[in-house]
């Protein structure tokens, strides 16, 4: 199982950045897919998830329009579009992997990709 994450980097305050997750080795389609972050210091945060088959997305309240995850299952790929990024919404992100398998529940997580949001 692999969660790969890239796109992170320095931005400037207001700034856009769009993070990727390449998933393998497990059923992509049928996994729920989350980016979580975490700031120094901080506890590690939901930032935003989306279903199986896309339909239906959920976000902290801090990135509400202005944060949007999206899926490509012919892919096998996770992304999340920041814009209007600020200095807090700087932090390590992960992507997340949820589902079951044989009734048995699984996590799988990426290495983190750095988001740096200053000028």
């Amino acid at each position: 199982v692999q969660l790969v994450e890239s796109g992170g980097g320095l931005v400037q305050p207001g700034g856009s950045l769009r993070l990727s997750c390449a998933a393998s080795g497990f059923t992509f389609s049928r996994s729920g897919m989350s980016w979580y972050r975490q700031a120094p210091g901080k506890e590690r945060e939901l930032v935003a998830g989306i279903s199986s088959a896309g339909g239906s997305t959920n976000y902290a309240d801090s990135v509400k329009g202005r944060f949007t995850i999206s899926r490509d299952n012919a892919k096998n790929t996770v992304y999340l579009q920041m814009n209007s990024l600020k200095p807090e919404d700087t932090a390590v992100y992960y992507c997340n992997a949820m589902g079951y398998r044989m009734a048995t529940r699984y996590d799988y997580w990426g290495q983190g990709t750095q988001v740096t949001v200053s000028s």
